[in-house]
């Protein structure tokens, strides 16, 4: 990992940054693809199927035979586990409901709202080296609680034509039917515009690779919304001489095994707690399965040392972190300084994992710095609010002059005029 020791604030944008690919060198090869599943359907994914998943497929369509036999091949103890973290995710989401309340904002006229789920989603769940079952229950579950009509889950098949007994377990948990084999661009594809199999959907929800990502901000320029823009995941753990550099080292290295390109950041008061967590990493690192991975991500990664926990405040907030755990003495008081973070995990016994599976907080969070102006995936995510009102005689006779008045001096005097008729009939 790089050692970075009291950087000057001039050096901050240059330390700060991420492994990002941009992914707009990808559109080309992309857009192709879209295009291909816009004008084939169906046949157009099977094809991509077979070239990028490597998987020759007579359906696209998870059977109820897969998900039985899926139920049966998941242990009793991830199956336990799953309903666990359903059951929380569920309880943090509920909480979120949103309850509108009419207001008079002058006598005679109500305004209102009313949240109202977006009636068709599409949750993509990568495959992969890791197949993210967790990621299911936090897309499905608050979509079925926000009361989303249609939910369709993509998802790429294993090289049996299987997809992942877990992922199907969880989508089973999480109330989630409509299941299709499908990974990578033309998944996306195929929920943006529609195909025989996937229904066209209002928006789209999930994580991917750079294709995957270059996917969705295309589709997302006129035809579909999305979650939010994303790169690669990461974790800042912001610590002083009291963390635990075990724990520390623990943190950065759940992390660093989601990819190569993720990054795991140490910004800490004390020289003496970098060093021991820079040791406690190689240790732990030696006998992690997905060593490799790890390695090549935290080649990325920095311990950087600061002056004081000020500092190490502004510095966190200016780098905006996707995760943030805070290892200090007095977390709280330094949580409340923290205005740019996706999820912040306080205390010593708060790791980022936590997040990631059964708090029940959501693990879908904005990356790149993005956390300064766009929030995690939330209950509101999945609905849209509408808003009303209506104004009585009284009403009108207290706000159509002042209307009147508006709409002449943007010289709109048709908007002029639909007051006036209304007041001339009064």
């Amino acid at each position: 990992m790089i050692q970075i020791t009291n950087p000057d604030r001039s050096q901050w944008e240059e330390i700060l940054k991420r492994p990002v690919m941009n992914t707009e060198n990808l559109f080309d090869t992309v857009r192709s693809i879209i295009e291909h599943v816009q004008a084939e359907g169906d046949h157009a994914i099977l094809e991509y199927e077979e070239k990028f998943d490597r998987v020759t497929l007579a359906s696209l369509a998870v059977s109820d035979e897969e998900l039985a036999e899926a139920e049966i091949l998941v242990s009793e103890d991830l199956k336990a586990a799953i309903r666990l973290a359903k059951r929380n995710i569920e309880a943090f989401h509920v909480s979120q409901r949103f309850e509108g309340k009419k207001v008079e904002t002058q006598s005679g006229i109500f305004c209102w709202q009313k949240a109202v789920a977006i009636e068709k989603v599409g949750l993509y769940i990568p495959g992969g080296t890791a197949p993210l079952f967790s990621t299911v229950l936090m897309l499905a579950v608050p979509a079925g609680i926000a009361g989303c009509r249609e939910i369709v889950l993509c998802t790429p098949p294993g090289k049996d034509g299987k997809v992942h007994p877990a992922i199907l377990f969880a989508a089973k948990v999480a109330g989630i039917n409509h299941i299709v084999k499908a990974g990578g661009v033309q998944a996306i594809a195929a929920m943006a515009y529609g195909t025989e199999s996937v229904p066209k959907v209002y928006k789209i929800f999930g994580p991917g690779n750079q294709y995957v990502m270059a996917a969705k901000q295309l589709v997302s320029l006129r035809d579909v919304a999305i979650d939010m823009p994303a790169g690669p995941s990461e974790v800042e753990v912001l610590a002083d001489e009291t963390a635990n550099p075990v724990f520390v080292a623990a943190d950065l290295l759940s992390q660093a095994e989601h990819g190569v390109d993720s990054q795991a950041l140490l910004i800490t008061t004390s020289a003496r707690l970098r060093q021991m967590v820079k040791e406690e990493v190689e240790r732990q690192l030696a006998v992690l399965p997905r060593k490799e991975i790890a390695e090549k991500s935290l080649a990325g990664s920095k311990l950087i040392v600061v002056r004081d926990m000020a500092e190490a405040i502004e510095l966190t907030n200016t780098y905006a972190p996707e995760h943030l755990i805070i290892e200090a003495a007095d977390y709280m008081s330094v949580a409340e300084k923290i205005v740019n973070a996706g999820s912040v995990f306080l205390g010593s016994l708060s790791p980022e994992s936590a997040g990631d599976y059964a708090s029940g907080t959501n693990h879908t969070l904005p990356t790149n710095g993005y956390a300064k102006a766009y929030s995690g995936v939330s209950l509101d995510s999945f609905v849209r609010k509408i808003t009303f009102q209506e104004i009585c005689p009284e009403g009108m006779r207290n706000i159509g002059p002042s209307i009147e008045v508006m709409a002449a001096s943007e010289h709109l005097d048709a908007h002029k005029n639909a007051v006036t008729v209304r007041l001339k009939s009064l």
